[in-house]
């Protein structure tokens, strides 16, 4: 063969070896490291580095947002409501109620009475009496929170003269309605007892009157006379 020709061989036979190592080493099995195992604490520091002590349970407040409102009062409280209003009577209240409120759950002041004396905004206690439109018991006066929930009855604030007690025997139907409890139909009822019996010998004689128990008995005994 010509030199030339020889050469050629020869560099294509170099070329071939070369490719056959090439692919036998890019081929040959390699070792592989298993993953390294991460602690559930070290994740959490990680998620919010400016925790030094870790995880922090107590959530924090977000800037700009409103602050909460204060706790509303829980539970109940039991008032009387009693006079002029529809439904006289024993009232069930959420706890901080205020006296519209009591007035609103007796279905409200009857039309012409006068209110002008009672604060309607008054938070209510648990196991006070809310009269409306009545005169007011002698043993009342002076008593915490007794004339506060009084409105447009004789003794008063603000009305001088001492508590005048209404009489059983000479009192009208519409007088006889501002007495707690009393309405036309326990009016007329009174009425027509002492009709019967030529007036009212004694308080006592309420007790004969149909409509009339002990507790509404009660009610009515330091208010009036014979």
């Amino acid at each position: 063969m010509a030199p030339r020709t020889l050469a050629a061989l020869a560099l294509v036979l170099v070329a071939a070896v070369g490719l056959a190592a090439f692919h036998f080493w890019s081929v040959r099995p390699q070792g592989v490291r298993a993953p390294e195992t991460v602690e559930a604490g070290a994740v959490a520091v990680a998620e919010d580095p400016l925790r030094a002590g870790g995880a922090d349970p107590v959530p924090r407040p977000v800037a700009g947002a409103p602050p909460s409102p204060p706790p509303e009062p829980v539970g109940e409280i039991v008032v009387d409501v009693s006079g002029k209003v529809h439904r006289p009577g024993v009232q069930r209240l959420p706890a901080g109620s205020r006296v519209a409120d009591a007035l609103r759950a007796a279905g409200g002041v009857r039309a012409g009475t006068d209110v002008t004396g009672l604060n309607r905004a008054r938070v209510l206690m648990d196991g006070e009496q809310v009269a409306v439109g009545l005169p007011q018991a002698p043993a009342a006066l002076g008593a915490p929170g007794g004339a506060a929930g009084v409105a447009g009855a004789p003794g008063a604030p603000g009305t001088p003269g001492p508590v005048a007690l209404l009489s059983l025997s000479t009192a009208t139907k519409e007088q006889l309605e501002t007495l707690p409890g009393v309405g036309p139909v326990l009016a007329q009822h009174i009425i027509d007892h002492r009709t019967e019996n030529g007036g009212f010998r004694s308080v006592d004689e309420l007790r004969q009157v149909n409509g009339i128990g002990d507790r509404r008995f009660a009610d009515l005994q330091p208010l009036v006379q014979p």
